[in-house]
């Protein structure tokens, strides 16, 4: 009876021990894995290169937070003016414009004018250019057929400034000659609906944004066009191009004996557009301050005479709100 008691406790001890044992051994031990043991993921940072801006984008994020590029509904059109009159007549949409080609808008105290009282382009100081001409940062870009007047370009060049020719009559590419830059190309003044455009290639010819993009330059001090009646196309299309915020200075030869490169429709309507483009620049802070009247050329005014309008006006505009 002693033997059997004796080996109960034993056995009871035992069983104690084990579950102390085993308890304590599950309380020290560390929190069991899941069964797949993946590192979370490492979250890297890539540079992304954002092409640059042309001109007339904007800027937005859309939902991701990621900047894109939104371009601007395109326009094909100007916004044509209202006649001048109810009977739409040349005499009446004349002398609107005329009116308005010879009645500058602004002073300019200090405007340099060329030999003959032609090109002009105001010194001002608020206006920056003579400032930017002391400090050789200024850039002008000139239009042209022909190095017969050059004498603006070649002052301006003597003065500090960057001075860029462009004549697709010339025979080298691009040339370096008397302190300015001489480039075989031209303008794009042709008509800028992408129906008709598309339908011919012009290997010298180029839209303005373009040529700035090609050459790197953000914008200019002077542009100058004498195009031989094809300034109003090449209005048309710095208006509806956009670019007209690059500009600092406009000077442009206006010819009032036809209506022009692609100008179509009767004699008022040709007038109406012309000075809807007039009013165009207007509405883009354009102020005019310079006009010349060419006397030396015939009273011609669309093959007629006119109230004795010139066949030739040269116009100077500035921006009111350029900043370079």
């Amino acid at each position: 009876m002693g033997l059997l008691l004796r080996l109960a406790f034993l056995l009871t001890a035992v069983g104690v021990s084990v579950h102390v044992y085993l308890e304590t051994r599950w309380r020290l031990a560390p929190a069991s894995r899941p069964l797949e043991d993946k590192a979370p993921p490492t979250r890297t940072w890539t540079t992304e290169k954002v092409p640059a801006l042309k001109q007339g984008d904007v800027m937005r994020r859309d939902a991701g937070s990621r900047l894109k590029r939104q371009k601007k509904a395109p326009r094909w059109h100007i916004a044509l003016q209202p006649w001048a009159s109810h009977n739409h007549s040349l005499e009446d949409e004349a002398k609107r414009f005329l009116n308005y080609i010879t009645t500058p808008q602004v002073s300019c105290k200090s405007p340099h004018v060329g030999p003959d009282g032609g090109w002009a382009v105001c010194l001002d100081p608020e206006y920056s250019l003579a400032h930017r001409m002391q400090h050789k940062q200024c850039r002008v870009y000139s239009f042209g057929l022909g190095p017969d007047d050059r004498v603006l370009e070649r002052f301006l060049a003597r003065s500090g400034c960057e001075v860029h020719c462009f004549d697709p009559s010339l025979r080298q590419p691009h040339l370096q000659h008397a302190d300015m830059w001489l480039h075989r190309l031209s303008i794009d003044w042709r008509d800028p609906n992408p129906s008709v455009v598309s339908q011919r290639q012009y290997a010298n010819t180029k839209k303005l944004a373009t040529i700035l993009n090609d050459f790197g330059h953000r914008q200019m001090d002077v542009l100058k066009a004498d195009m031989e009646s094809a300034e109003w196309k090449i209005l048309e299309n710095l208006i509806l191009e956009g670019v007209l915020d690059s500009v600092g200075q406009l000077l442009i030869e206006l010819h009032l004996h036809w209506a022009g490169f692609e100008v179509a429709g009767d004699d008022p309507s040709v007038v109406r557009y012309w000075f809807s483009l007039l009013k165009e620049l207007e509405r883009a802070n354009f102020r005019l301050f310079h006009v010349r009247r060419d006397a030396a050329k015939p009273p011609v005014f669309l093959h007629k005479n006119v109230l004795n309008a010139s066949s030739a006006y040269t116009l100077a505009w500035m921006s009111t709100r350029w900043t370079p």
